[in-house]
């Protein structure tokens, strides 16, 4: 997996997986003017063999792929890869931008796009440093930042999740949002403060950004219907930790 910090002087990968070479053509052109090293591909399938290849630190993903789709090929990814992910859709509808989320994907952008929009995204995902886990990593040490709520524990400078001593697999996303809610457990969030703090954006109309990341990492954290609640919805404003 590539390393996400740009500080170490490697430069940063990127994959653009498109079939339409007038969109693969801007997105390589952006990426390439914000110093990424980019690799192109036009199907899905060459798109999980390119990120085994070539370890990107980021991918942009077309939904509407030959062969495999969007949805499907940003599964298998998922299960090799920790790179930031952004979803392209050429419809700007629902359950698309849901389906792709749900698949593990960090953000998504709608066609037509602006080299301008692609760059301010790619920008916030990329504005904190993140270091990807590795197969074999310690427990917890006793200098990094660790934060517990009930059985729930997050090292935060490991970037790992435990529940009841068992390590979850979160996206890089999901561990961020859990972040932020946990250091501030009493603190009612706003999906709006959630976009600024974790995605790095004010766009109001990616609210469901939030929402949906929200119902996975609630998957994840094994709440179930009747089962032990981790986060509490709060009617009309947004999210906090459930009361231990």
């Amino acid at each position: 997996m590539g390393n996400m910090g740009s500080d170490s002087g490697v430069e940063r990968r990127a994959l653009v997986v498109e079939d339409d070479e007038d969109i693969r053509a801007l997105i390589e052109y952006t990426l390439t003017t914000q110093g990424f090293a980019v690799t192109s591909v036009g199907s899905g399938l060459a798109g999980v063999d390119a990120v085994r290849e070539t370890g990107p630190d980021l991918i942009t993903l077309d939904l509407g792929l030959p062969g495999i789709d969007g949805i499907e090929a940003c599964r298998r990814i998922r299960e090799i890869s920790d790179a930031y992910v952004v979803m392209i859709t050429a419809r700007d509808d629902e359950i698309d931008r849901l389906l792709g989320l749900e698949t593990g994907a960090d953000d998504f952008i709608s066609k037509p796009f602006s080299a301008r929009e692609l760059k301010a995204r790619v920008n916030a995902m990329f504005r904190r440093p993140r270091t990807g886990a590795t197969a074999v990593q310690p427990l917890p040490e006793d200098d990094h930042e660790v934060l517990v709520h009930g059985p729930l524990k997050v090292d935060v400078d490991g970037r790992r999740v435990f529940r009841d001593g068992t390590e979850l697999d979160l996206t890089r996303t999901e561990f961020d949002l859990l972040t932020e809610l946990m250091r501030t457990p009493a603190r009612v969030w706003t999906r709006e403060a959630l976009l600024r703090s974790v995605w790095g954006t004010e766009w109001a109309s990616d609210t469901h950004l939030v929402e949906v990341h929200i119902g996975n990492l609630r998957r994840k954290l094994g709440e179930e219907k009747d089962g032990p609640r981790y986060i509490r919805t709060v009617r009309g404003v947004g999210y906090r930790m459930e009361a231990e």
